[in-house]
């Protein structure tokens, strides 16, 4: 193929140095141009194709000679290493011998590193033993130090503070000094002497009067004579700074005494008189009650008899020995029933009763005129009647106003009274008397 392609390029060649060689162009024929062309197109295809395969062998020779390469060098590596195998194995042989040889003085040097280990943790055991006595010892040296610390620090607290007393002791007895000899002229010595804690001191004795008498002597104790001096302090601040004007304070005080107690004594006749219009005025109130109840109590039973007929009413006082502290039981017994408790009953028999504890009280002691609000509501035609024949009696000697919405009341009334509504809205009184009231002559 390469031989072919050199060949129609060599005719190639030829024909384009002719055809610059003319000095005229010649019409050229069209058959020789096709051809040409396509002998031309066709050389073209070879030589791309012959220049791939040449490029295709170029790169095929290249990896060749790379691989070559690498083999080579392969086997150059390959033998450089079998020739270091060979002497790593000699290296190891001798190794082996030395490693023979430091094996068995190791093993000699092992020997000899346990008995030395041993003999060294026999020695640490000594040695921490030891340590642990010292520690101990050091702990308790410590502790005595700190206690011992501590109680020097006490003792030179307790030092100081003894300095400072006897510091303030001896100011103290300096300026007792100085006080004895300016207010008594009496040296410190002469009060030693006298007055020392070897001498005895004397008791005194206060009788009823507040006098005081000197009792025996007794054995001088600071601790009791500093109470004894606690207490008189005490009494003389009690008895606070000297007023020169007392004589005449406690005159004054005595007289105005004597006026309370004059006055005391008049107050005294006064309640006494108090006390007696009191006693005679509860005694009045606890008369005028016992009766007004012995007559209320008679009243409600002849009312309850008529309003509750074949039934028994009773009051009854909750302390007879107390009137004027005492409550007022209602005992009602209807008829046909034994029950006798207010609470117990029905609203008409509650209601009824009421009305009957009213009238016997109206009956009792009379009044000019009775209000009276519904004091029927509650009841049926038969009670309502046995009511009303009680209101008659009580109209004749009293005016009774009754508010009401039973015709059967309205009826017995003279005159009835009421409110209604006009037709603009505006309430309005009415009156209407049913029958003529009946006066006595003058």
């Amino acid at each position: 193929m390469k031989q072919a392609l050199n060949n129609d390029l060599s005719e190639l060649n030829i024909a384009r140095s002719e055809f610059e060689k003319s000095s005229e162009p010649l019409e050229p024929e069209l058959s020789t141009l096709e051809n040409l062309r396509a002998t031309l197109a066709t050389a073209r295809a070879v030589e791309v194709e012959a220049r791939l395969a040449l490029r295709t062998i170029e790169e095929r020779v290249a990896a060749i000679s790379q691989r070559a390469r690498d083999l080579e060098l392969a086997a150059s590596n390959e033998r450089q290493a079998a020739s270091n195998n060979i002497a790593r194995r000699a290296a190891r042989a001798r190794g082996a011998v030395t490693a023979q040889a430091i094996a068995d003085a190791a093993y000699e040097a092992l020997i000899q590193i346990e008995s030395s280990i041993s003999r060294s943790n026999s020695e640490r055991e000594r040695l921490e033993l030891a340590r642990s006595n010292r520690d101990g010892e050091i702990l308790s040296i410590r502790q005595a130090i700190r206690d011992l610390s501590v109680e020097l620090d006490q003792l030179t607290s307790s030092v100081h503070r003894d300095e400072i007393a006897r510091a303030e002791q001896r100011l103290r007895i300096e300026q007792l000094e100085i006080k004895a000899m300016e207010e008594f002229g009496v040296d410190s010595s002469s009060l030693v002497n006298e007055y020392g804690p070897d001498k005895p001191v004397p008791t005194f004795i206060e009788d009823d009067a507040g006098n005081l008498s000197q009792g025996e002597f007794i054995p001088y104790v600071r601790q009791e004579q500093e109470k004894r001096l606690a207490g008189a302090e005490k009494s003389l601040a009690l008895l606070g700074k000297i007023n020169p004007l007392a004589l005449e304070e406690f005159s004054s005080l005595e007289e105005r005494l004597k006026y309370l107690a004059d006055q005391l004594e008049d107050l005294k006749k006064s309640k006494k008189d108090l006390l007696d219009i009191i006693k005679s005025v509860d005694d009045k109130v606890q008369e005028i009650f016992e009766e007004a109840f012995r007559d209320t109590a008679r009243e409600f039973e002849k009312i309850f008899a008529r309003l509750f007929p074949g039934g028994e009413g009773r009051l009854l006082l909750t302390d007879p020995s107390d009137l004027l502290n005492s409550g007022v039981d209602v005992e009602a017994r209807p008829p046909g029933k034994r029950i006798k408790r207010l609470s117990l009953l029905s609203g008409g028999e509650r209601s009824l009763t009421a009305v009957a504890l009213l009238v016997a009280i109206f009956k009792a002691r009379p009044s000019p005129f009775y209000v009276l609000d519904e004091v029927e509501a509650a009841l049926d035609d038969t009670n309502l009647g046995r009511l009303l024949s009680v209101l008659e009696e009580l109209r004749q000697a009293s005016q009774l106003i009754i508010i009401t919405h039973q015709k059967r009341t309205m009826e017995i009334g003279d005159t009835l009274y009421g409110v209604s509504m006009r037709g603009d809205g505006v309430s309005e009184v009415i009156s209407q008397r049913l029958r003529e009231i009946e006066t006595e002559p003058a």
